[in-house]
């Protein structure tokens, strides 16, 4: 073993360690998201979705800055300075390490106020690019949003970079259980404002609510940042070597958050000129799919990113390193997302009710967010896998990659995105509405194919990587079976209430999984019940 190398074991947590994690980054994007979905259920029960212009409004509103939010945020700079600043550590040069974290601060800051400053300023002409489909009422409350919501979109951003700080000290959990108080604001205002009989003042009241929990939300990381970096100094500084890779690093990532971005903002262009509760709808829907990828490929993209940065040792050593973790990660994510997306597939109907129907969410709008969540199924487990892959790449910091695959992806997605949404619903002489259930399963194939081209060319660099074809078959088969027997269920209790149906469907659906991929010496499952077995013991 070399001196690196040596080095890097002796550093590197142990793999228990690494493997809590993930395990904590998941429990905090869960305690969120489950706030999350309770804050939507809440708007889609006074602001429903075709009940008027402010469901429509404030969720587009909402994207606008957010683009802000996802083009420096969390994935920016954990591509870009967490491998720096985490490699900083790994060798013991704190000293280097604060100053880097000091003008990544300062230079981030300044960036952002200036762009915050033109998006209020020119929100309008952003409106025209973004949603030109909106017009009269809903397009000039979705201004007078927007403008309340930018400044929130920035102190996120200063959130990401608490969150870069922590990941890389391995304190996973309070940065990604941080939005719990931004959720909390927002469900606090909707339930003071539920009596307000106007629905656009209930969206505005929303909003101020959503920049009040954006400022909670960096409040309650900025302590534990200041005690894991003592003698912290906001700079502007950009002489120093470290901070150098990391805004060289930042450009190309930028670049592809914004391709990625780009991609759904395509999706919301092309939903504007579909019928009134579209935009909506996909938003709700959204809640509802990115919660298996945030749980299973976030955290775990997430905690692998700075244990793949921090090693150290021969080419070949870091090589074999990746693909272990990448081997394990896949199948860890393959064995919840693979069922996630076949309850998508065949229960969206119920997971929809249960959740938002009720008050001005209508049994329509449930009928067509399950079109919506049965078109995401299509790429969710590729999309889920291609964060493992990203954060592989901006360990060896390799930016420009994923980049490159991305731009692709943005092309097939504006290309099949049109085809699916607009002209097939008319050549089948299908309700229109139906082309937002086009979009998501357009995406999916868009993100198929860039999959396919990460694992490629990082097979090439390290070697043979991913899960093997007859695990993932296992899985899919387990997980059919497994929906269809929920789907029957789903039948002969329709009489039922909503929420009970959900409980026994979603119950039975994930508990015949889990019997089914034991019989079938699942790795991941039984290791499963392992851990239920002691927690509960």
């Amino acid at each position: 073993m070399s001196a690196e190398s040596a080095a890097a074991t002796e550093t590197s947590p142990a793999p228990r360690a690494r493997g809590m994690g993930a395990v904590l980054v998941a429990s905090g994007i869960l305690l969120s998201r489950i706030l999350g979905v309770v804050r939507e259920s809440l708007k889609a029960r006074f602001l429903g979705a075709t009940a008027g212009v402010a469901a429509d409004a404030f969720n587009a509103a909402f994207r606008i800055p957010n683009l802000l939010q996802n083009l420096f945020g969390e994935g920016s700079l954990s591509a870009s300075f967490i491998p720096v600043y985490a490699n900083l550590l790994a060798r013991g040069d704190k000293d280097e390490a604060r100053r880097v974290a000091g003008a990544v601060a300062g230079l981030l800051g300044l960036v952002t106020a200036i762009i915050v400053l033109v998006g209020v300023l020119f929100t309008p002409a952003l409106l025209f690019a973004i949603a030109p489909g909106f017009t009269g009422e809903k397009r000039e409350l979705t201004i007078v949003l927007t403008r309340i919501l930018f400044p929130g979109a920035g102190l996120f951003v200063l959130s990401a970079w608490c969150l870069g700080i922590l990941n890389s000290h391995r304190r996973f959990f309070l940065s990604y259980a941080a939005p719990v108080v931004w959720n909390l604001a927002m469900i606090g205002a909707l339930l003071l404002a539920r009596h307000e009989p106007s629905l656009n003042q209930i969206a505005i009241q929303l909003a101020w609510a959503s920049v009040v929990g954006a400022a909670l939300q960096f409040a309650v990381q900025l302590p534990a940042v200041l005690r894991l970096v003592p003698q912290l100094r906001v700079t502007f500084d950009r002489s120093r070597e470290s901070v150098r890779t990391v805004t060289r690093n930042f450009v190309p990532v930028f670049v592809s958050r914004g391709v990625v971005q780009i991609s759904a903002y395509i999706d919301q262009f092309l939903a504007s000129f579909l019928p009134t509760g579209m935009v909506s709808l996909i938003f709700y829907a959204q809640t509802i799919y990115t919660l298996p990828v945030s749980l299973f490929g976030m955290s775990v993209a997430a905690a692998e990113l700075p244990e793949m940065a921090s090693a150290i040792g021969t080419d070949e050593e870091t090589a074999r390193h990746l693909r272990a973790r990448l081997e394990a990660g896949l199948r860890h994510i393959a064995f919840f997302v693979v069922p996630s997306a076949v309850a998508f597939l065949m229960l969206g109907d119920v997971i929809a009710a249960a959740l938002f129907q009720h008050g001005r969410f209508t049994p329509v709008d449930t009928l067509f967010t399950w079109g919506i969540l049965a078109g995401s199924a299509v790429g969710l487990l590729a999309s889920t896998m291609g964060r493992l892959y990203s954060s592989a790449y901006y360990a060896l910091r390799d930016t420009r990659t994923p980049l490159r695959f991305a731009l692709i992806r943005v092309v097939l997605t504006t290309l099949l995105g049109y085809l699916f949404a607009i002209p097939l619903p008319r050549a089948l002489g299908i309700d229109p509405r139906w082309g937002a259930a086009g979009l998501t399963a357009s995406a999916g194939i868009a993100g198929w194919i860039e999959f396919g081209l990460l694992r490629s060319r990082m097979n090439a660099r390290v070697g043979k990587s991913g899960v093997a074809a007859r695990h993932v078959m296992t899985l899919w088969g387990a997980a059919l079976a497994s929906g269809l027997a929920a789907f029957g269920l789903k039948i002969a209790i329709s009489g039922m209430h909503r929420v009970g149906v959900a409980v026994l469907a979603l119950g039975a659906f994930g508990a015949l999984y889990l019997v089914l991929t034991v019989l079938l010496r699942v790795p991941e499952a039984t290791a499963l019940l392992r851990r239920a077995w002691r927690a509960g013991r």
